[in-house]
């Protein structure tokens, strides 16, 4: 109880240091501030994009400062509730729906004009409860299969197949007895990316209410699925995370990943003469593997107003504007979220970009609602336990069922 109490104390500390330090009725209202989870490639293109607008408008300032995605979500919480925080906070859709839960993001559909917003593709406008909270820059923020077009001719289309070419693509080369190149790499131990092995077999996170569906035989079968490929046909490593993940395949030590655009420069920097594919079907079910896909963008702070609000909307529809989808998307492969972004020779004749809208168009939506978060919480530790040999398939999902359910009951009652 004293520790809790301390916490309480250094919290409540935290929260007046930044009401009266940095609230954003105390700050300049040219000075606008943005803080992104975007990774460093992206970063760059942002910051030149700023560049160019303070340029153009000389009495406006605009700050922009990185933090990891789960730092950002609960550095923003408190800010926010303090009366502070960004005036843009930049990240993926399912923060919407716990930041408008909390009330610290307001609605934009009076705050941008009709003919600026009907160039989005629907994709590009995250609305949570008939209200538009989020403006993308870029759509997608999704898995595929990407191949070593020098180890790999032509990629599997079905699961069976990974399953035959991973046994061959697999070897010892030096007769150590230790495998020095895999047919596959992924960071398949966070429930992110063992969702389209989910959905292949036919099941999905939640239903249209928002309850957990994740006690079905598909969280089994695609959770036996990703066993076998490591401990039966020992085709993917023991361990993998990110890191170890892009090393092997920029090493050549993996044939193939799954990942995602954030990933694609740094590939092909590294020398890598790689192509896209789409996630193999699911030989038994007949199902894509089909990965969760989002959008990516900026929200406005709910703190944001006056003459700061108008100098914010001015830099939210610079870096959104159609110029700088089209750069952000030259620079890293992603798909715009504008129509005419998309319809620029940059985007439509880039054959990965093609590769990629297919991809999003076989993939599900992330559910943008606060019970996402709870399922993902209740899904990781279950999961893991299922990869370190603790629990069946059979437990870890009836495991992850009842946590989500308690969970996302602990959350609607708070």
């Amino acid at each position: 109880m004293r520790n809790f109490f301390w916490i309480l104390i250094a919290l409540f500390l935290v929260l007046l240091v930044l009401m009266f330090t940095f609230g954003t009725s105390r700050r300049d209202p040219n000075e606008i501030v943005i803080w992104t989870q975007d990774l460093a490639p992206g970063r760059a293109v942002l910051d030149s994009l700023l560049a160019e607008f303070t340029a153009a408008h000389p009495g406006i300032r605009v700050h922009e400062t990185y933090y990891e995605t789960e730092e950002l979500r609960s550095n923003y919480i408190i800010a926010a509730i303090g009366g502070s925080g960004p005036d843009l906070v930049y990240g993926p859709a399912d923060q919407v729906g716990p930041f408008q839960v909390m009330g610290i993001i307001q609605p934009l559909d009076s705050l941008l004009p009709p003919d600026f917003l009907q160039d989005f593709i629907p994709q590009g406008l995250v609305r949570y409860k008939g209200h538009l909270y989020m403006l993308a820059d870029r759509v997608g923020n999704h898995l595929m299969l990407v191949y070593n077009r020098k180890l790999v001719q032509n990629p599997p289309t079905t699961t069976d197949e990974l399953v035959k070419m991973g046994l061959h693509l697999t070897k010892d080369l030096n007769g150590d007895g230790v495998v020095d190149q895999y047919a596959l790499a992924w960071n398949y131990v966070e429930p992110f990316f063992f969702i389209p092995f989910l959905v292949g077999y036919g099941g999905w996170v939640m239903d249209e209410q928002g309850n957990p569906t994740l006690d079905t035989p598909a969280t089994v079968k695609a959770c036996q699925f990703i066993l076998d490929l490591r401990n039966k046909y020992k085709i993917i490593p023991r361990e993998a995370d990110l890191d170890m993940v892009n090393s092997l395949f920029k090493m050549g030590r993996a044939a193939m990943v799954i990942n995602g655009p954030w990933s694609w420069r740094s590939y092909q920097e590294a020398g890598v003469d790689m192509g896209l594919a789409l996630l193999p079907k699911v030989s038994e079910t007949g199902l894509y593997a089909a990965p969760m896909i989002s959008a990516t963008g900026y929200c406005v702070n709910v703190n944001t107003r006056g003459d700061r609000l108008r100098n914010t909307l001015a830099v939210l529809k610079f870096v959104t504007s159609t110029q700088a989808q089209i750069r952000l998307s030259r620079a890293l492969t992603v798909v715009p979220s504008r129509k005419s972004a998309q319809e620029s020779p940059v985007v439509r004749d880039n054959e990965m970009l093609r590769l990629s809208r297919e991809q999003i168009a076989l993939g599900r939506p992330m559910p943008i609602g606060p019970e996402m978060r709870a399922i993902w919480d209740a899904m990781r530790p279950a999961y893991q336990s299922v990869l370190n040999g603790t629990m069946t398939p059979e437990e870890a999902a009836r495991v992850m069922q009842a946590e989500a359910i308690k969970k996302i009951r602990e959350m609607r009652e708070e």
